[in-house]
C-alpha cells in the first residue's frame, strides 16, 4: 500500500484540538506546516467572519469544510423549518470563509420511524440546493455509525448515503466518508466505488477505533491506535477518483487533556505512519 510522505493533503478539524479557539487553531496549524483546516461552527459564534477570513488568508490556510449542518428530521414541522434556516446560515458562513462545502450530520427523530426521517432528510437537502448553488457551496452528507441512528443520523451506511444522493441527483450534493463510522461495513469498498462513479466523494475523515473503547463519542484514537484499516480505505477512495484532503477528526477527552502543541506533532507523525 502506498504511504503518505508529506503534509500537502493533511487537514485538521478544529474539534480535534477542542481546547483551542479558532484563532489559536489557525495560528498553530499554520506554524506546524498544516495548511488544511475544517472549521466547526460553534467557534464562529460572536466572531466577525471577515476578520477570520483575513486571518486564514494571512496564514495561507485553506478551509476544507464547515462543520456542521443537517439535523433535518422532526415530528414538528416548525423544527424542520428552523433546521432549514440554520442550514442556510451554515451555507452563508461557509461562503464567507471560502469553504467549498458544509458537512451534514443529517439527524433523526426517535419519535418517528427511520424511513420517515430519511424522507425528511431528502426533502430538506433538496430544499437547500438553490441556496447552496447560489453561494457556490456543496452539501456533504455524512453517514454515521448505526449506534447514532436514534437521534443523530437516520443514514447509517454509505449505501444509504449513495441511495439518497442518487435520488437527489444534484452536482451540489455529495458524501463525506468518515472511517470511524463506516469501517465495519463489508460493502464499504463496493459502495466507495459506486460513490466514485457518481463523482460524489466530497470529503474523507480519518481517526481510529480504540479497543476497548471507553466512550463511543469521545474516545477516538489517532490513526494507528486502533483497528481501522485506514490506509486501505484511503486507497479505495483514491482508486475511486478522490484526490482531496485527508481530514483528521478526533474526539478524545484523553487527547484534549494533553498539551495541544505536542498533540499536534503526534497528529503529524500518526498521519505519516498510518494514513
Amino acid at each position: 500500500m502506498t504511504s503518505i510522505d508529506n503534509f500537502s493533503k493533511l487537514c485538521v478539524h478544529t474539534q480535534t484540538t477542542k481546547p483551542w479557539t479558532i484563532e489559536e487553531c489557525i495560528s498553530h496549524f499554520s506554524a506546524a506546516g498544516i495548511k488544511g483546516i475544517s472549521i466547526w461552527r460553534h467557534l464562529l459564534e460572536g466572531k466577525d467572519l471577515k476578520s477570520i477570513k483575513a486571518m486564514l488568508d494571512a496564514h495561507q490556510m485553506e478551509v476544507v469544510s464547515l462543520v456542521r449542518g443537517g439535523f433535518f428530521p422532526a415530528v414538528d414541522a416548525e423544527q424542520r423549518d428552523l433546521a432549514l434556516e440554520d442550514n442556510r446560515l451554515a451555507i452563508d458562513q461557509a461562503a464567507a470563509l471560502g469553504a467549498p462545502l458544509v458537512v451534514l450530520v443529517c439527524g433523526a427523530d426517535p419519535r418517528q420511524s427511520l424511513e420517515i426521517s430519511r424522507q425528511q432528510i431528502q426533502k430538506g437537502i433538496t430544499a437547500l440546493i438553490p441556496h447552496a448553488q447560489n453561494n457556490g457551496v456543496k452539501l456533504a452528507i455524512e453517514p454515521l455509525h448505526p449506534m447514532y441512528a436514534g437521534d443523530k443520523s437516520a443514514l447509517v451506511s454509505l449505501g444509504q448515503a449513495n441511495d439518497i444522493c442518487e435520488a437527489i441527483a444534484s452536482l451540489w450534493v455529495g458524501i463525506a466518508i468518515d472511517v470511524y463510522h463506516l469501517w465495519w461495513d463489508n460493502e464499504l469498498k463496493n459502495e466507495i466505488i459506486r460513490c466514485g462513479k457518481n463523482k460524489n466523494i466530497l470529503a474523507f475523515h480519518v481517526c481510529d477505533w480504540r479497543v476497548p473503547t471507553i466512550d463511543f463519542l469521545t474516545d477516538r484514537g489517532l490513526m494507528g491506535e486502533g483497528c481501522i484499516p485506514i490506509r486501505q480505505i484511503r486507497m479505495w477512495l483514491e482508486e475511486a477518483g478522490f484526490d482531496g484532503y485527508n481530514e483528521v477528526e478526533v474526539f478524545s477527552e484523553r487527547l484534549w487533556a494533553q498539551d495541544q502543541k505536542l498533540y499536534l506533532e503526534d497528529i503529524k507523525k500518526s498521519y505519516l505512519n498510518y494514513t
